[in-house]
């Protein structure tokens, strides 16, 4: 049995899959979704650490699938690597990734950086970011806005200023890379640098508000090209 492990990104929390739940339990998966959004100065391997004993409490017979939207990226494949012999496959949806000692300051242009610290500075306490707004998210139609508005939590600065810590182990674990058009960020080339196999899908960062059924069709069908290349080998 295949197990969706969904990650949400920054700002966000497990209700950002909600409408892709349902989906994936229809065509016989299970899912998880695990809780990043706890209030406090928690950074990039507190998240990390969240997401590691969520996986172990799985059981073994599951073939996990990590699914990391935008800042989640870096937490999958550290997850991953931390756990490669639990993890099947990883899919980046909008997903920041890269090497190890990769973080997001690092993967993103400066101005993000500077916009970042000047938004903990300033409409923060220093170390809290408040969130942006919808259409930063790619979200502008009023329902959907009005919706993520009212559901968009703090996000700590160390999740954007930590390193991720790799062994090289999540290398060896084939991953898809979705990346949504208009591009805000080169997250095809975020996939492709990591050997994953890339897929664009026309729509906003939060694609997952948007086009449910796309993207779970795109993760179902990843999913399925992986395990049939695997009985190929076999």
């Amino acid at each position: 049995m295949t197990t969706f492990v969904l990650v949400h990104g920054a700002w966000h929390g497990p209700w950002a899959w909600g409408r892709i739940v349902p989906l994936l339990r229809a065509a016989g998966a299970h899912t998880l979704t695990p809780d990043l959004s706890s209030a406090g100065d928690h950074g990039l391997h507190d998240h990390v650490d969240t997401l590691v004993a969520a996986l172990d409490a799985c059981p073994e017979e599951e073939d996990l699938v990590l699914v990391g939207h935008s800042y989640a990226g870096l937490v999958v494949r550290q997850a991953a690597d931390a756990r490669p012999e639990a993890v099947g496959h990883i899919v980046l949806v909008d997903g920041w990734a890269g090497a190890h000692g990769a973080s997001m300051f690092s993967l993103a242009p400066e101005s993000f950086a500077d916009a970042i610290r000047a938004a903990a500075r300033t409409r923060g306490d220093g170390r809290q970011v408040p969130p942006p707004p919808p259409a930063a998210f790619g979200i502008v139609d009023r329902a959907n806005a009005a919706c993520l508005a009212a559901r968009l939590l703090p996000q700590a600065l160390r999740s954007f200023t930590e390193a991720t810590r790799l062994t090289g182990a999540v290398d060896r674990i084939p991953g898809t890379a979705v990346y949504c058009r208009p591009q805000t960020y080169p997250f095809d080339r975020f996939g492709e640098s990591l050997g994953y196999r890339t897929h664009a899908l026309d729509g906003p960062h939060d694609v997952m508000l948007t086009d449910p059924e796309l993207l779970a069709r795109i993760l179902l069908d990843a999913c399925l090209v992986q395990e049939q290349e695997a009985q190929s080998l076999e």
